[in-house]
């Protein structure tokens, strides 16, 4: 099958080439990829994995063989699915627990930028609590999953604070529905009761200052590379003690399906919007590449799989 397959001497080692196709078990759908999304992770996976390695989670098509333990969707169903590697093939393999079918209305396009970054922006919002009437904090609010935590902590009832670095990304934010945009966490003079933070490093050790007693950051991206340092005493004092959780030690995993089901019900209704920024043809996988690399990125990078 065409892929992109890991190539150390291509941009961001990933170029299209090919691969063997995939073999599913009796609880997997065949599922022939239509479109996938590129994530910041798979940047990190491209520089660990092996030359001629298919990577990727995202993926959204349509199915052409159906499980053979006779569970799951049907031949023909549209889906989209998460899962540990592959997505970044023609063809894919994927558990049923692990796919869901995208409704009529919904762009196939679009459902594949879903799983990772409107996924993760859910379980971190859920792992906080009930959100009505308190303050979150996203940082990195431009981004992918910035982008969808911003909008589905407005649809939980919080009064949204983005932060963006620049002019352009405090527009799309304030577009997305934030109710505040900010420049940086210093901006920030009023403390917040949620922090969901994609930036790590000062960032993340700025915004967990700004926390209310009781309070929650999840932390769940780390884009700055650097040590978040947090000063002596901070954790302590409080009645009501102030959390970091990571959003990938909190469970939330097992059940994707029902997770992905409840996100495209939310974009078939159009309450949620899927911000994508570049969208291509995988061959231009360099260019989607050093948009996301370079911090060009608004939203999603979602490639149409030819």
């Amino acid at each position: 099958m065409r892929a992109l397959i890991v190539d150390p001497e291509a941009p961001g080692r990933l170029r299209l080439g090919e691969a063997p196709d995939p073999a599913p078990g009796p609880g997997q759908v065949l599922v022939e990829v239509g479109h996938t999304s590129l994530n910041s992770a798979e940047l990190w996976f491209a520089q660990q994995a092996a030359p001629g390695e298919v990577i990727g989670f995202d993926a959204a098509g349509v199915v052409v063989r159906a499980a053979a333990d006779g569970t799951g969707p049907g031949v023909g169903s549209r889906v989209v699915g998460f899962a540990e590697g592959g997505g970044f093939g023609a063809l894919r393999a994927m558990d049923v627990a692990d796919v869901a079918v995208v409704p009529d209305g919904v762009d196939l396009g679009e459902a594949a930028a879903l799983p990772v970054a409107a996924g993760t922006a859910l379980r971190a919002l859920e792992q906080a609590g009930p959100l009505l009437g308190r303050r979150v904090l996203v940082t990195g609010a431009s981004g992918g999953v910035g982008g969808f935590a911003v909008q589905l902590a407005a649809l939980g009832g919080a009064h949204v604070i983005g932060v963006a670095g620049s002019e352009d990304g405090l527009r799309w934010v304030s577009e997305l529905g934030a109710d505040e945009v900010v420049g940086g966490v210093d901006r920030v003079t009023e403390p917040v009761d949620v922090v969901v933070d994609t930036v790590g490093g000062d960032q993340l050790a700025a915004a967990y200052g700004l926390l209310a007693s009781g309070g929650s950051l999840q932390s769940i991206g780390w884009a700055s590379g650097r040590e978040a340092v947090l000063p002596v005493g901070s954790t302590l004092g409080s009645r009501q003690p102030k959390s970091i959780v990571s959003v990938y030690n909190g469970g939330g995993l097992t059940d994707r399906q029902a997770q992905l089901g409840r996100l495209l019900a939310l974009v078939d209704a159009g309450k949620l919007r899927v911000p994508v920024g570049w969208r291509g043809p995988w061959d231009k996988i360099a260019d989607a590449v050093e948009a996301l690399s370079g911090r060009r990125l608004r939203g999603k990078a979602v490639l149409d799989v030819s």
